[in-house]
């Protein structure tokens, strides 16, 4: 276990090192950079050359990685090229922001998702099951958006029950007005949790007649004891890996969900980086979200050894 944890977390850190150096190139590739954005059209061309000259963009791409990179180990992410102020700054406060959307919807689905699945695979081909599995198919054809805009239009236009957008408001204002989080984490929480509780679902369905299952009720095991120490344990550890992958996608910042319901979180403060050709503000949040995708997942792999140790677990 030492060893695979140790070759993972080399691996995560070379991967992590791909991912920025795929961005800078891609960044840099792009046609205009941050002087010509700021500038716009009534720039002349010798104030975007004087602004990229002030903004160090007239050195090699290399050089300018390599500044960036060794500010990176010493825990300076570096400067906004478009406001002129830390990126660490703006990328915590849009921190706050994510995290209070991914929070309540990663607790919904760590609680619901084994609860349905658990309840659905124990009744495969029941009534329960059926209606579990026909709303978790037509809720995951939804996207995200669509979900959103629906929602907007009834609860928030039709109804008037919840705030339709979160415009203008803050950590703080989010906090004191908890009603505004509602739909955007019902639309969060919708696919992540029919994922996760078909994956649950299918596990307890295989592992509840398995051959070991069966052997332990032939030996006199009461039926509830088979299913909490065998079938669910089992069934738990692939879908480990599944949890991960919505964690990632949960705390790795929804940018369509932001999007509609009008949030200033990590997803849509890439959007505008990316907009803005601001590439320290990219390549933050692109190892920000690098790092959770392979931190979550790793953590998903040994999830899954420990759970079900006779699965092997590759790199």
């Amino acid at each position: 276990m030492c060893a695979y944890v140790l070759r993972r977390s080399l691996l995560a850190v070379i991967q992590c090192l791909v991912v920025l150096v795929a961005v800078f190139a891609v960044g840099s590739l792009l046609p205009g950079d941050t002087a010509d954005v700021l500038r716009g059209e009534l720039g002349t061309p010798e104030q975007v050359v004087a602004l990229r000259r002030q903004l160090g963009l007239d050195e090699p791409a290399w050089t300018r990685f390599g500044h960036w990179l060794g500010d990176l180990f010493t825990g300076d992410l570096g400067t906004s090229l478009t406001t002129g102020l830390p990126v660490g700054d703006d990328v915590g406060r849009r921190f706050g922001v994510t995290l209070l959307l991914g929070i309540p919807a990663l607790v919904l689905v760590t609680v619901l998702a084994p609860l349905l699945g658990t309840v659905s695979g124990l009744r495969e081909g029941s009534r329960v099951d059926r209606t579990l599995n026909t709303a978790a198919l037509l809720l995951h054809a939804v996207p995200e958006f669509v979900l959103g805009l629906l929602l907007v239009a009834s609860v928030s236009l039709t109804a008037g029950l919840l705030p339709a957008t979160a415009v203008g408001m803050d950590t703080a204002a989010l906090v004191a007005q908890p009603a505004v989080l509602v739909l955007p984490v019902i639309v969060l929480t919708a696919r992540h949790l029919c994922d996760l509780a078909r994956q649950i679902r299918v596990g307890v369905a295989a592992e509840r007649y398995g051959a070991v299952a069966e052997h332990l009720r032939l030996l006199g095991m009461r039926e509830r004891t088979v299913v909490l120490r065998h079938v669910l344990p089992n069934a738990l550890g692939p879908a480990t890996q599944q949890f991960a992958r919505c964690v990632e996608g949960l705390l790795g910042g929804a940018v369509l969900v932001e999007s509609v319901f009008g949030f200033h979180g990590l997803g849509s403060g890439f959007v505008e980086a990316v907009q803005n050709r601001d590439l320290p503000q990219v390549q933050t949040y692109a190892l920000l979200f690098a790092g959770t995708a392979v931190a979550v997942n790793l953590a998903g792999d040994l999830a899954a050894h420990r759970l079900a140790p006779r699965r092997e677990v590759t790199a």
